[in-house]
């Protein structure tokens, strides 16, 4: 297909986007100009100690984050879905965006093999244009992520750990995967991976 769009290597892609999310390193996502994200109802989260990112979004755009400790906050989103500092189709605070924008990778999806929430047409419309170079041995860590992706989704609430969205159910699966590596596990081992990460 014309519209493929090269995601890297897997193991390269795996391994940063594990430092993104346990490190706060940010995901160097070959964006090309696509704000899919920016324009898909998200809300995004804000930490009190974002004070740079803070200072340059207006104090009425921001909402106390549901279930997060006091000064935790959500930027949302306006009439069309968009994101109030998309401006031009641009992020006017690109330079001191929110932690949570700088570790989005919609490549997550394409490395699970399931879509985006069902309003996110636009993010699951790229990601389905992402294609990792799989070089020999990934394809096991590749067929893992899938497998516990589709594992958790059809099993989430027998684990007790039904995923919010997609995004949620995405990421345990990246960090669950090992023990999908010889096949499905018991569920108890699944729910042992499971208390390790939440």
């Amino acid at each position: 297909m014309s519209d493929e769009l090269a995601a890297g290597d897997f193991s390269s892609w795996m391994a940063a986007i594990r430092a993104a999310l346990t490190e706060g390193r940010e995901s160097d996502v070959p964006c090309n100009g696509c704000t899919a994200c920016c324009r898909s109802s998200q809300f995004v989260h804000i930490g009190p100690d974002e004070l740079e990112t803070l200072a340059r979004i207006p104090a009425e755009l921001l909402f106390p984050a549901p279930g997060w400790p006091r000064g935790h906050v959500v930027l949302g989103y306006d009439q069309r879905g968009h994101c109030p500092m998309l401006i031009d189709d641009r992020c006017s605070i690109y330079e001191h965006r929110p932690q949570t924008c700088r570790t989005y990778d919609c490549r997550i999806f394409a490395a699970a093999g399931i879509d985006a929430d069902d309003d996110k047409i636009e993010i699951t419309r790229r990601s389905k244009q992402w294609r990792f170079a799989v070089v020999p041995g990934d394809e096991a860590t590749q067929a893992a992520v899938r497998a516990a992706a589709t594992y958790l989704d059809t099993h989430a609430g027998v684990l007790g750990c039904t995923p919010v969205n997609q995004t949620q159910l995405a990421l345990l699966a990246l960090e669950i995967h090992e023990v999908f590596l010889q096949g499905e596990p018991d569920p108890s081992v699944v729910r042992a991976a499971l208390a390790k990460v939440q």
